[in-house]
């Protein structure tokens, strides 16, 4: 049998794999979407009661698209009557979309490595199963189901957020969380709702940080459910950084820099962070000093591997971070009109992203700042 080489396989059926196959349906090109489980799975794994922190509200026929929608003609908001998104639900928003657009979406295939052939290939090896062929390759496998589990010491002990089917699970009267960004005070709101003693232990103080880039302090939404749950004083914020987490009996003891030592009955939990996918193709990419992936500005694709681009949250420019789903998706028509240039199709119908934000080439504008 002869062997089939794609035009396009896009790793991940996300925000970002899905957002980027619909750009290319716009001129034509039909990707075909793999992924290890299915559509939105890891927002389908979120904890119970985890919601998006970014608010959904229509204006699309204003050109102000709902901030969580992944086309500039749909809207979370509409199609869930949601503002704020369960991840149950923003999956349920993703299929919708690839129905729409019918995307071809194969789940089941959990993807370990793409390598470059002699003759300009790219083979996409999994893990069981022969490998897949294609000419344009676009990583969209995203963060959330690749959990940061080091860096902390006893970090074995701990658990990741990301990995709590649901808050109820967690027994006992007192939780110590590790990281207090979005998803450690997602957590600890949570908790504290159900009655728990939280503590959240971070040396960076997010919680205190303003900033106009949203990706560098907690959002609004945040910020409002952080100040009712300090109010039942059953949450305690702790500036400092962890150095053991050790269990002692039927709990765990969290101790700090500074020697104190917090109990927590149930499992500590972790909210540093994710490794993200990228690790499993890392070789396929180069990275700053700063461990941010570097990728051509035009294209969005790699530096070393041709033919290989990267879609999602993992995405930074300059000082630009896409990591949300209203930031990266902005780049879905620049890698849509490079893989058609590639293929010798008319990219002219992808002009008509750049009025709603999906085809940002002009990285100058995220240089600004707000004042205020």
């Amino acid at each position: 049998m002869a062997q089939q080489i794609h035009d396009v396989l896009i790793v991940g059926a996300g925000p970002a794999g899905l957002g980027v196959a619909s750009a290319l349906t716009r001129i034509g090109i039909a990707a075909t979407v793999i992924d290890r489980d299915g559509i939105g799975a890891s927002f389908r794994n979120w904890p119970e009661g985890m919601r998006l922190i970014t608010p959904s509200f229509t204006g699309n026929q204003f050109g102000l698209v709902d901030l969580n929608a992944i086309t500039p003609d749909t809207s979370p908001a509409l199609s869930l009557r949601d503002e704020h998104p369960t991840g149950a639900r923003y999956a349920a928003y993703l299929q919708m979309v690839a129905e729409l657009d019918r995307i071809d979406v194969r789940t089941g295939i959990e993807v370990d490595d793409v390598r470059p052939r002699a003759d300009g290939v790219l083979e996409v090896s999994v893990t069981d199963g022969p490998p897949w062929h294609a000419r344009h390759v676009v990583w969209a496998a995203g963060e959330a189901g690749y959990p940061r589990r080091n860096g902390v010491p006893g970090a074995p002990h701990a658990r990741p957020t990301i990995e709590v089917g649901s808050w109820d699970e967690l027994a006992g009267e007192r939780v110590v969380i590790v990281g207090g960004y979005e998803s450690g005070i997602d957590a600890a709101v949570n908790l504290v709702t159900r009655g728990h003693d939280v503590t959240v232990i971070d040396p960076g103080e997010p919680w205190r940080a303003a900033d106009a880039d949203p990706s560098l302090t907690l959002a609004p939404y945040t910020l409002g459910r952080l100040r009712d749950a300090l109010a039942t004083d059953r949450l305690t914020l702790h500036t400092d950084r962890v150095t053991a987490i050790t269990p002692d009996g039927a709990g765990f003891l969290v101790t700090t820099g500074d020697g104190e030592t917090f109990v927590s009955d149930a499992t500590p939990l972790l909210a540093t962070g994710f490794e993200g996918s990228l690790r499993l193709i890392r070789d396929r990419f180069t990275f700053d000093e700063h461990g941010r992936v570097e990728l051509d500005e035009a294209t969005d694709a790699s530096t070393i591997t041709p033919g290989l681009y990267l879609a999602g949250p993992a995405l930074a420019h300059r000082e630009a971070i896409f990591c949300f789903i209203y930031k990266f998706r902005q780049r879905f028509g620049v890698v849509a009109r490079a893989i058609g240039d590639a293929l010798g199709v008319d990219t002219e119908p992808l002009e008509a992203l750049r009025e709603h934000r999906f085809l940002l080439d002009d990285l100058s504008c995220c240089d600004d700042a707000c004042a205020c």
